[in-house]
């Protein structure tokens, strides 16, 4: 069912105090409801009627509203969680890709809103694979006939086969982008329930275990990925971001353009890595970017996964390994050699040492000193 009546939520300021403002149109049935509100009061000054800003009032004004009119809050939640990178936007691998016959695409719309809103690429790829994903759940279905309750029953789904608490968010998010970024529709799916978020250990690999990665890997240019995936706790598109100007010998770092958050960083430059980087400079002469696929143009994400994977399975090593484990390994290692954590929260680009702290749960030197029970 359509709603063709309108709420629009504002931020006013009242007597010093924070509320929210409700706007719409002169509407029998509006409001006599609004009246419901608990603390609900009447502003000569702004023309509307308004409540304490809060979670509660905030709660109760969509409970009330649900199902007679849209709750428009397109101006009271104004924030915008994109990545303000200044990377290229690259759409090619969805120009050239080959959907199966009546595969239904994202729309064209879809995509330049999100680069309108200079949305980072990898998650241009992540929001337009949730959404097709969802839109190809129900094949008879066209996309504006798609409403909350398919939404809801999708994430069931979801639910019912395993999909990570992450990936759900992931695709919660990418239908409402459509809804209420593409279309311009008021936030229609504030009820939706999202799961808790997981909080997981990353995987950390041993000293000796990247040791043996390096050595067993022969090819110079795939040992100087590894080694500075590790050694300079690089993440994946921050290593092939790199140019050969950002290898600072003479200080010992390596500096990091545009990362994460639209920072940059600098971090640790290893002696063998510096050996091992300028014996592939002499014989690869990148041109552009340090590691390139072909002249000019960046080494592909698959290519990096593919020698990290191929490097672990080498040396025998039965964890699921990535790039990021490299990163995490990083981070552990210095923090079991007793490195601040305030360094290592700047050599990883965080903007909280909360996140940083995650690796004191998994660094084996705090255990060192209890005994084990067994042992006693």
């Amino acid at each position: 069912m359509k709603l063709h009546k309108n709420v629009t939520l504002k931020h006013l300021l009242i007597n010093n105090t924070k509320c929210i403002g409700l706007k719409f149109f002169a509407d029998k049935v509006l409001s006599r409801l609004v009246l419901d509100l608990n603390k609900v009061a009447w502003s000569d000054d702004y023309g509307m009627y308004y409540v304490p800003n809060n979670k509660t009032h905030l709660s109760e004004i969509f409970n009330l509203f649900r199902g007679v009119a849209w709750v428009n809050t397109n101006y009271f939640f104004n924030r915008s969680n994109a990545k303000q990178l200044r990377e290229e936007f690259d759409v090619e691998w969805f120009r050239n890709r080959q959907p199966k016959e009546d595969f239904k695409v994202c729309p064209d719309s879809y995509l330049d809103k999100l680069q309108i809103r200079r949305y980072a690429n990898n998650t241009v790829k992540t929001y337009v694979s949730c959404f097709e994903r969802f839109i190809n759940y129900y094949p008879d279905k066209s996309i504006d006939e798609l409403d909350e309750l398919d939404v809801r029953n999708y994430l069931l789904y979801l639910v019912k086969s395993n999909w990570s608490n992450s990936y759900i968010n992931q695709s919660i998010n990418s239908i409402k982008f459509y809804y209420e970024v593409v279309l311009g529709l008021p936030n229609r799916f504030y009820s939706i329930e999202r799961p808790r978020p997981e909080k997981k250990l990353p995987v950390v690999l041993s000293q000796d275990e990247i040791k043996r990665m390096l050595q067993l890997t022969t090819n110079i240019k795939h040992k100087c990925i590894l080694s500075l995936l590790y050694s300079a706790g690089l993440r994946r598109g921050e290593l092939l971001n790199l140019k050969p100007a950002d290898i600072d010998s003479a200080r010992m770092m390596v500096k990091v353009n545009d990362a994460k958050g639209n920072k940059d960083r600098y971090t640790l430059l290893g002696k063998e890595t510096l050996k091992d980087l300028r014996t592939y400079f002499l014989e690869y002469k990148p041109q552009t970017f340090l590691f390139e696929g072909r002249p000019g143009y960046k080494y592909s994400v698959a290519s990096v996964s593919n020698i990290v994977h191929k490097a672990a399975d080498m040396a025998r090593i039965k964890k699921k390994v990535t790039a990021h484990t490299l990163r995490h390994s990083f981070a552990t290692h210095l923090l079991e050699n007793g490195t601040d954590l305030r360094y290592i929260q700047l050599l990883l680009g965080h903007n909280s040492t909360k996140t940083t702290e995650i690796y004191t749960h998994v660094a084996s030197n705090h255990f060192v000193s209890i005994q084990n029970p067994l042992d006693l």
